[in-house]
C-alpha cells in the first residue's frame, strides 16, 4: 500500500519504522517544522524527520498542511492511506477524503477515554490500571472517528509517563500493520465511539508540576510518576526548586502541617493531607538527580522544615 506518514515526536517513530519495513511503500513523511530549542536556540529536527532521513524517505514540513500548495503535493503523492501518529496538526476534510482507505490515526489510549494531546501522562496521573493503543479512521472531530483496533496493556505499580510512552510506542507499530492489512482485505470492523464514555485531556504545563501538599500521598505519588520525565513534579526547599522523580506512599496520621519533612532511613518523609510520602529520588536546583538517602548525607533537613514555595526551614 502507498502510504504517507504524518508524525512528529519519539512516540511516532516505531510506527514509521513498522510501515517502512512491513511491506508498504512510504512515499512521503510529513512532520512539524524544525524548531529552535534549548538555551542556545539551536534548530532541532523532529525525531520523525531524523528517522525518515535515515530510511531515505522524502520529508515534508509544511507550517500548515491545509495550505493549497501542500495539498497539491499530497495529491501528487497519491497515497492509498495516510497514517497519523502524534502529528500535531488538524487535517482538513479535503485531506481526510483524499486517500482510498482513509486517514488512520494511531492514538495512545483506549478510546474514547483520553482523547486529546497528552493521553499517556494523564492515564498515569489518574491511576489507570489498563491503557493501550487505538487505531481509528479519522473524521473532522478530535479523536472521534470510528475505532478499528485496540491493544491493551497493564500498567505496572511504578509506571511513569516515560515508561508507558515507550511501551505504547512499541506496540503501535504492530497494531498499525494489522489494521492496514484488514483495511486492504476489506475485513476491518468500524466501531463507533461511545460518547458517554469519552474524556479529553489537554497539553501538559510546567505549572502542573508544583506539589500541593494538602493532597493525599497517593495522588501526589501518581502525579510524580505521570509528570516523569516532563515537565516533572517539584516543590521548594529553602527557596530552591526541588524536583521529585520517585516516591512511595506511606500510611499514617500526620501530626504536623502538609509539606513538613524529615529525614528517614530510606528517604525524605513528607506529611501530606492524607498519609505520608516517602521521596526516594530527587534533584535540587543546580544539582544532579540522586537518591534521597544520598542527598540527605550532604544536605541535612532541619526539624520543622516545610516544603513549598516561599517557605523556609
Amino acid at each position: 500500500m502507498r502510504i504517507v506518514f504524518m508524525g512528529t515526536p519519539d512516540f511516532a517513530v516505531p510506527t514509521l519504522e513498522a510501515l517502512a519495513t512491513g511491506g508498504h511503500t512510504v512515499v512521503g513523511v510529513v512532520t512539524q517544522p524544525d524548531m529552535p530549542k534549548g538555551r542556545g536556540h539551536q534548530v532541532s529536527e523532529t525525531p520523525v524527520k531524523k528517522k525518515a532521513v535515515m530510511l531515505g524517505i522524502p520529508v515534508y514540513q509544511p507550517k500548515k498542511v491545509k495550505e493549497p500548495e501542500f495539498v497539491a503535493i499530497l495529491k501528487e503523492l497519491a497515497p492509498e492511506a495516510i497514517v497519523v501518529a502524534a502529528f500535531g496538526q488538524i487535517l482538513t476534510p479535503e485531506i481526510l477524503t483524499l486517500p482510498r482507505y482513509g486517514c488512520v490515526n494511531v492514538h495512545a489510549s483506549l478510546l474514547p477515554k483520553y482523547r486529546g494531546a497528552a493521553p499517556v501522562p494523564w492515564a498515569v496521573i489518574a491511576g489507570e490500571r489498563i491503557s493501550g493503543v487505538t487505531t481509528m479512521l479519522m473524521d473532522e472531530g478530535l479523536d472521534t472517528g470510528d475505532m478499528l483496533e485496540r491493544r491493551e496493556i497493564m500498567l505496572t505499580k511504578k509506571e511513569t509517563a516515560g515508561s508507558l510512552f515507550e511501551r505504547l510506542a512499541a506496540i503501535s507499530g504492530e497494531v498499525i500493520l494489522t489494521t492496514l492489512e484488514k483495511l486492504e482485505a476489506g475485513t476491518a470492523v468500524r466501531t463507533p465511539q461511545d460518547e458517554s464514555e469519552s474524556s479529553y485531556v489537554g497539553m501538559l504545563k510546567k505549572t502542573m508540576g508544583e506539589i500541593d501538599w494538602t493532597m493525599g500521598a497517593e495522588a501526589i505519588e501518581r502525579l510524580i510518576r505521570g509528570l516523569n520525565p516532563w515537565p516533572s513534579a517539584y516543590t521548594h526547599l529553602n527557596g530552591k526548586t526541588l524536583k521529585l522523580w520517585a516516591a512511595d506512599g506511606r500510611d499514617g496520621v500526620p501530626s504536623g502541617v502538609p509539606g513538613e519533612a524529615r529525614a528517614a532511613k530510606d528517604g525524605l518523609l513528607v506529611e501530606t493531607g492524607d498519609g505520608f510520602l516517602l521521596i526516594e529520588e530527587l534533584q535540587l536546583e543546580g544539582k544532579k538527580r540522586m537518591r534521597a538517602v544520598e542527598f540527605l548525607r550532604g544536605y541535612p533537613i532541619e526539624p520543622g522544615t516545610v516544603l513549598g514555595r516561599g517557605i523556609e526551614a
